[in-house]
């Protein structure tokens, strides 16, 4: 069974960078698929690929990630001033991040019209 957790980005934004990429981390090594609101800023999300590396061993295999949303282009200067108006506004929070354990998402591929995300069965150890 898979199982998604949506984490807004107000349940993490008070938090530190590390208290923010911890909570990320361990609601993937428990085999969920994390949807949030928003993303990370770059350096969290290049600590988050660090910190799981560190902790790769036999129970868990790694995150697949994958940040959705934030590289479309203004067409016009009037969608770039309400672009640059919702950054100003919303920071992080613009675009979705989706976060799991290797363990279960086999890939993840994205363009802009839809979300493939392949999960895998997760195989319990005797």
């Amino acid at each position: 069974m898979v199982t998604f957790q949506i984490v807004p980005y107000n349940e993490i934004e008070n938090l530190s960078s590390v208290g923010r990429i911890r909570k990320l981390l361990n609601l993937a090594k428990d085999n969920k698929i994390v949807l949030l609101q928003g993303r990370l800023k770059n350096e969290e999300e290049n600590e988050l690929i660090k910190a799981t590396m560190e902790e790769i061993n036999r129970e868990f295999k790694g995150i697949e990630l994958a940040v959705i949303g934030t590289n479309e282009k203004p067409k016009d200067a009037m969608q770039k001033l309400k672009s640059d108006i919702m950054s100003m506004m919303l920071g992080q929070r613009q675009g979705i991040t989706i976060i799991g354990s290797a363990n279960v998402v086999k890939k993840i591929k994205k363009n802009p019209n839809k979300i493939e995300l392949m999960t895998r069965e997760i195989k319990k150890r005797r």
